[in-house]
């Protein structure tokens, strides 16, 4: 499968909504998890072996946000987690996260930036990624809160994707804060900065 975002556009990675089904069915049940993904217009769930309507994933997280503002941000935080958990353990080869692990934190943040870049369209979907250095990244046209207003960022799951595979490749005391959001007004960029919860040494 070609790694390009113009392979996939449109199209972001089934784990927008798997990641999510779990906690969905812990806040409710399997038959209120069910009524949400058909009141999200989700009439299947996805197989996971395959690219997804952004808009599919858009829905989910944006109803999620209508109707259950309270605990939506620990949710979609907790599925972020899985989404990045699922990632270490299926598409980064055990040696690399060896390697990472072994590297000072800037150096392998360097590498890992690089790799989510390459593969932003699982993330981003038809929304352009970009990273201004291996610590702060940006979505432009985020579609996963296309539409939406906000005064806060609204990103919890992206952010906690970031964070997981930082403290888990990079550094344990890595944390990824969403600083501005396309849902905000005057903002027409989801921008996400890491930082450390303690000092970090390059050697």
């Amino acid at each position: 499968m070609p790694d390009t975002a113009t392979e996939h556009r449109g199209l972001i990675g089934p784990n927008a909504v798997l990641q999510l089904l779990p906690h969905l069915e812990s806040l409710g049940g399997r038959q209120n998890m069910k009524a949400t993904l058909e009141r999200a217009g989700i009439l299947e769930i996805p197989d996971g072996r395959h690219m997804i309507p952004e808009e599919d994933a858009a829905r989910l997280h944006q109803l999620l946000r209508a109707e259950e503002p309270t605990v939506a941000t620990s949710l979609t935080t907790a599925a972020g987690r899985d989404t990045a958990d699922y990632i270490l353990r299926h598409r980064i080869p055990k040696p690399a996260q060896y390697v990472l692990r072994a590297l000072p934190a800037r150096p392998a943040a360097r590498f890992l930036s690089r790799a989510i870049a390459k593969h932003a369209w699982t993330f981003a979907g038809s929304g352009a990624f970009s990273a201004s250095d291996p610590w702060t990244f940006y979505i432009k046209d985020n579609p996963v809160i296309r539409g939406e207003v906000s005064h806060t960022p609204l990103c919890a799951w992206h952010a906690a994707v970031f964070e997981r595979l930082y403290r888990r490749l990079v550094h344990p005391h890595c944390r990824c804060t969403e600083i501005r959001c396309c849902a905000q007004r005057n903002s027409d960029l989801c921008e996400f900065r890491m930082s450390m919860e303690s000092t970090i040494s390059d050697t």
